[in-house]
C-alpha cells in the first residue's frame, strides 16, 4: 500500500512520487506502481527529474524509469507509448541498439538505457 512507502516521498508539480525502497526488475517495478494506483516515475521536464534525483540519491540506487524503447530501435517512449518530449541522456547515450529496452536513471539524474531484466530502485509517480 502507499502508506508503507513510509516518508520517501516528493511533491513535483501535479505529480507525487514514492519510493518503496526495493530493486526489482522493470516489470516488476512497473507492477508495483499500477497495482498502488500509479506509474514508473517518468521525467516529463527538468524540474520532474531532479525530484526523481532526489530519491536515486536518497537510496544511493540507480532506479528505472517509465521509459521505454519502442518498435524503431533508438526511439524511446513512455509506458503509454507516446514519445518523449524532454529527455537526459548520459553522453553517448542511449547505445543498446535494440538490445537495452528499458531506460534507468544515473546517481547523477542522467539517462541510460540498461536491460530490462536488472534490480533497479522502484520509484512511482501517482
Amino acid at each position: 500500500s502507499v502508506l508503507a512507502l513510509n516518508g520517501k516521498i516528493r511533491e513535483v508539480g501535479e505529480k507525487i512520487l514514492a519510493s518503496n525502497g526495493k530493486e526489482v526488475d522493470f516489470a516488476s517495478a512497473l507492477e508495483f506502481c499500477e497495482e498502488a494506483g500509479g506509474t514508473l516515475a517518468t521525467p516529463m521536464n527538468e524540474e520532474e527529474n531532479k525530484a526523481v534525483l532526489d530519491i536515486v540519491k536518497q537510496y544511493n540506487r540507480y532506479a528505472y524509469l517509465g521509459i521505454k524503447e519502442g518498435e524503431t530501435s533508438g526511439q524511446f517512449k513512455d509506458i503509454n507509448g507516446t514519445p518523449l518530449n524532454y529527455t537526459k541522456w548520459h553522453q553517448y547515450e542511449p547505445n543498446g541498439k535494440g538490445t537495452e529496452n528499458c531506460v534507468e536513471m544515473y546517481t547523477d539524474g542522467s539517462w541510460n538505457d540498461k536491460k530490462c531484466n536488472l534490480n533497479r530502485l522502484t520509484i512511482c509517480e501517482f
